[in-house]
């Protein structure tokens, strides 16, 4: 199970626990679910992670606009399990997609300070 709650703007975050083989840091991401990949993640966190990159990937923006985004390989934990996933740079802070969500259900009040919660269905 993960917990979090709905800010004051309105946005539900989670925290996350994101890393390499050799180190690990918490950070709160917004869930977005206009994002259908699993993660993005700003620059001074792939950079102090030192994140192997994978390779680029097309993606259009919530604008429509097509941009080229660099993918790279970092480990989290979902659900008590440590899982290999995909993250995109991005500019913004960072973000929790749909793929990230998949075979999970997500209880969310929202109004200020509501709770978030995510369960694993599968």
């Amino acid at each position: 199970m993960i917990i979090g709650k709905v800010t004051t703007n309105l946005e539900a975050i989670i925290e996350l626990e994101v890393g390499n083989l050799n180190q690990w840091v918490k950070i709160e991401s917004v869930i977005d679910t206009g994002f259908s990949g699993y993660l993005a993640l700003p620059s001074d966190l792939i950079n102090r992670l030192k994140l192997p990159q994978i390779d680029n990937q097309e993606v259009m923006l919530g604008d429509g606009t097509v941009a080229v985004l660099e993918r790279y390989l970092v480990k989290i934990i979902w659900s008590g399990e440590e899982r290999s996933i995909s993250a995109l740079r991005s500019d913004g802070g960072p973000l929790a997609g749909m793929s990230l969500l998949y075979g999970s259900r997500a209880v969310l009040d929202v109004v200020e300070d509501g709770s978030v919660r995510i369960d694993a269905l599968l």
